[in-house]
């Protein structure tokens, strides 16, 4: 099963997690007792003070926008997950790598032995040594050019893998906007339907309104940020792959240089 099959299915699950949780959330809701069975609520008088909104009730007064909106916080964490766990450095820079091949390698720069150690240490820094390995026969500025060509695929590939992340944190805040702006327009068509004097159901339906965009930043702000810091470890792991390819050049240079 390849990463991107693995990465897929560890969404779903997590999608699959979430809706179960939100129905059994509204059937918990639905199946609680009312203790005492109070009295309809009675409308605030004019100039009465109204109590203060929870969370979840502005949330739910965001209107059909917040369900992308909740399908993007989901996927964000899916894929959050999914790349810490994918860009753990055991899998980009095993431990001990360029040691080992080394030792398979040997004095006599055995290229079979060291396409079978790259073969068997399947990596990203293993896909770019091995492609060096490949052309060893036709010197060392063969040997290097390959190296730079399978490196610059290799953090292609890294990079690319980010880039769902990158995604919603721009769509995130344009969802909510988008939910502002239908909101306002709803506001405004109600407080027109309505007169003159009116200003508290405008009040309310821009506050209301607000909901999405506030919700669309609360989402692309953390992602944002999980993004770029995938980024620097990508970065950083791209400055110790150079290190140990340089490493084996010479390496391999020195064992050519004895040869001859």
């Amino acid at each position: 099963m390849s990463a991107t099959q693995t990465m897929w299915i560890r969404i779903v699950v997590v999608l699959v997690v979430f809706v179960g949780l939100v129905f059994l959330g509204q059937s918990l809701a639905q199946d609680a007792p009312d203790p005492g069975k109070p009295a309809p609520e009675v409308p605030p008088k004019e100039g009465a003070k109204r109590g203060p909104e929870t969370l979840f009730d502005l949330l739910l007064k965001g209107g059909w926008v917040m369900v992308p909106l909740a399908v993007c916080s989901v996927l964000a964490v899916a894929f959050a997950i999914d790349r810490f766990i994918g860009l753990r450095r055991n899998r980009i820079i095993p431990p001990g790598f360029i040691e080992g091949l080394k030792d398979v390698f040997g004095p006599s720069a055995d290229a079979e032995a060291g396409l079978a150690y790259c073969e068997e240490h399947r990596s990203t820094v293993g896909a770019i040594v091995r492609a060096g390995i490949g052309r060893i026969s036709q010197g060392h500025g063969a040997m290097e050019k390959a190296i730079e060509d399978a490196g610059a695929r290799e953090v292609d590939k890294l990079k690319r893998s980010l880039r769902p992340l990158s995604l919603i944190a721009t769509i995130a805040p344009l969802l909510g906007l988008l939910g502002t702006v239908y909101g306002l327009i709803s506001a405004f068509q109600s407080a027109w339907g309505m007169g003159v004097g009116r200003g508290d159901a405008l009040a309310k339906g821009i506050y209301e309104a607000l909901v999405t965009t506030a919700t669309g930043l609360t989402l692309a702000i953390p992602v944002l940020v999980v993004y770029q810091m995938l980024c620097s470890k990508v970065d950083s792991y791209v400055d110790d792959i150079d290190e140990q390819a340089i490493e084996l050049l010479d390496y391999a240079l020195a064992r050519d240089s004895q040869d001859k």
